[in-house]
C-alpha cells in the first residue's frame, strides 16, 4: 500500500553524491524521486514527467537554481520549489522566495527536515484541487468530471488568480490520458520571437542560437494533454500556425521536415473576453472554435464567498512552516469583506504577508495587508488597455503610479507586478517601455 505522503519529487543537485544522499532519504520515506545536475536537465524533466515538488541548489553550472525557479514559476506555476542553500546565501534565498519560491533549506540539514518539509509540501499541492466548500465551486467540479471524460478541447477563461490551471489539471487527472504527460506553457510569458519554437521545437542551426536540437511542447505532451495557459496573449501570425497543427494532428519541429503525428488533447485558458477579441480581429476566430468545444468559466473568488476562508486557512497551513497558528475572529471578517481582486493568488500572498507581520498568537485583521490594487466589482481596476470610467489624462496618471509603486514593492520583478496588477507580462512590458520613451524612470 502506497504511503499517504506518497508523490513524485524532483531532486536538481550537480553534487553527484550529495544527490544520491538526497534521493535515497527521500526513498526511504516512499517518496517517488527523479532527479537531475542542473536546471536545464530539470526543465527536460518537467517537460515529460508529473513532479509535485521541486528541490533545487543554488549553484549549478548551465542553468543555476535562481534561473530554474523563475522558469517554474512561469511554466508549471503549481509546482512548489524548494531551494537548498548555504548560510551566506540566506539573503538571496529570502529573495527568491518573493520571485515564488515555497521555501528554502540551509545546508547542512537533517533529514527529518526534509522529510517534514516535503511530506507538507505533498501533501498541500494534492488538497489545493479540491477546495470546493462553495456550491459554485462544487458545480463546477461535477462539470470537470463530466468534461474529463470526453476527448474535446476545452476553453477555460476567468480573471486571473481565479485558478484556471488547477482545473485544468483536474480535468487532465480525471481522463483517460491522467497517466500521460501534463505539460503546460504560459503563452504571455514567452517571448514572441521564441514561443513558436518553444511550441513547435527546433532543430539545430534552425536559427541563430539553437545549438541543439530540441523537442517542443506538441511533442512533450503528445499521448498526454498540452494547457496552452494565456492562448489570447499569442501572436495573430502564430495563431494562425497553431491552428494548422490541430486541425492537421501533426507537427513539424523548426528547420525539419519530418512530420510528427499528433495524439493529445489541447486546453487552454484566457482571463481575456474572448468574444470581444474575436470582435476586435485580436483572436482568430477559426481558432477559438476549434479551442472552445467546451467552454468552461471559472468563477471570481468573490463568487465563491464559501470558498474564502477554507483557502486562507490552506495557505495558511502551506506557509506557517511547523508552527501553530490561526486566524483571529476580526481577521475572519476582514477576509470576508475584502472583494479579491486578484482571486486566490492576491489571497495567497495576503496570508502570507500576514504570517510575516503577524505580531501575536494569532493573525488578526491589523496583521492583514491588501494589496492596495483597484479592482473588483466595486473598483476600477488596471485593465489590459487601460480603458476605464475616469478621464483618461487622469486615469493614465493613476495607472503609472500604481503600476510603479507595485514594481518596487516587487523589487522590479515584472512576473509579480503584473500578477499583482492583473495583467499579463505582455501588457506590462509594453506600458513600461511606454513609461520610458516619456522619460519616466523605471525600476
Amino acid at each position: 500500500m502506497k504511503q499517504q505522503h506518497n508523490g513524485q519529487i524532483l531532486v536538481v543537485e550537480d553534487d553527484t553524491t550529495l544527490r544520491a544522499a538526497l534521493c535515497d532519504t527521500l526513498k526511504a520515506a516512499h517518496f517517488s524521486v527523479l532527479e537531475a545536475s542542473n536546471g536545464q536537465s530539470a526543465l527536460t524533466v518537467l517537460s515529460n514527467e508529473q513532479v509535485d515538488v521541486v528541490i533545487s541548489d543554488v549553484q549549478m553550472p548551465s542553468m543555476d537554481g535562481n534561473a530554474l525557479l523563475d522558469n517554474v514559476v512561469s511554466l508549471w506555476p503549481s509546482t512548489p520549489l524548494v531551494l537548498m542553500t548555504a548560510y551566506a546565501e540566506i539573503s538571496a534565498a529570502v529573495s527568491a522566495i518573493h520571485r515564488g519560491a515555497v521555501d528554502y533549506l540551509v545546508k547542512p540539514f537533517e533529514a527529518k527536515t526534509l522529510i517534514d518539509l516535503i511530506s507538507r509540501l505533498v501533501s498541500v499541492t494534492k488538497q489545493k484541487a479540491v477546495i470546493a466548500e462553495d456550491p459554485k465551486t462544487q458545480a463546477l467540479m461535477d462539470f470537470v468530471s463530466r468534461v474529463a471524460a470526453s476527448e474535446a478541447n476545452v476553453m477555460i477563461t476567468g480573471e486571473s488568480g481565479s485558478g484556471k490551471e488547477v482545473f485544468a489539471r483536474m480535468i487532465h487527472d480525471q481522463s483517460n490520458r491522467c497517466n500521460a504527460p501534463f505539460v503546460a506553457i504560459n503563452c504571455a510569458a514567452i517571448p514572441e520571437s521564441m514561443l513558436e519554437a518553444v511550441l513547435f521545437g527546433h532543430e539545430k542551426g534552425a536559427f541563430t542560437g539553437a545549438t541543439q536540437s530540441q523537442q517542443g511542447k506538441f511533442e512533450l505532451a503528445n499521448k498526454g494533454t498540452l494547457l496552452l495557459d494565456e492562448i489570447s496573449e499569442m501572436d495573430l501570425s502564430l495563431q494562425s500556425k497553431l491552428l494548422r497543427v490541430l486541425q492537421e494532428k501533426e507537427v513539424e519541429r523548426l528547420g525539419s521536415h519530418t512530420v510528427i503525428n499528433l495524439d493529445l488533447r489541447v486546453l487552454a485558458t484566457s482571463n481575456r473576453n474572448l468574444v470581444e477579441e474575436v470582435a476586435a480581429g485580436r483572436f482568430r476566430e477559426d481558432l477559438y472554435y476549434r479551442l472552445n468545444v467546451i467552454p468552461l468559466a471559472v468563477p471570481p473568488l468573490r463568487e465563491r464567498p464559501e470558498d474564502i476562508l477554507p483557502l486562507a486557512k490552506f495557505f495558511l497551513e502551506k506557509y506557517a512552516t511547523g508552527r501553530s497558528c490561526n486566524f483571529a475572529e476580526s481577521a475572519k471578517m476582514a477576509i470576508h469583506r475584502h472583494t479579491w481582486p486578484g482571486n486566490i493568488r492576491e489571497l495567497e500572498n495576503v496570508v502570507q504577508r500576514a504570517l510575516v507581520m503577524q505580531v501575536g498568537e494569532s493573525i488578526t485583521a491589523e496583521d492583514l495587508h491588501f494589496s492596495q490594487i483597484p479592482g473588483g466589482q466595486q473598483d476600477q481596476s488596471v485593465s489590459e488597455t487601460g480603458a476605464g470610467n475616469k478621464s483618461e489624462t487622469g486615469l493614465k496618471g493613476n495607472e503609472q503610479n500604481l503600476i510603479l509603486e507595485v514594481l518596487r514593492e516587487e523589487r522590479g520583478s515584472r512576473k509579480d507586478t503584473a500578477e499583482r496588477l492583473g495583467i499579463s507580462p505582455r501588457t506590462l512590458r509594453y506600458k513600461l517601455a511606454k513609461f520610458k520613451e516619456l522619460g519616466v524612470e523605471v525600476p
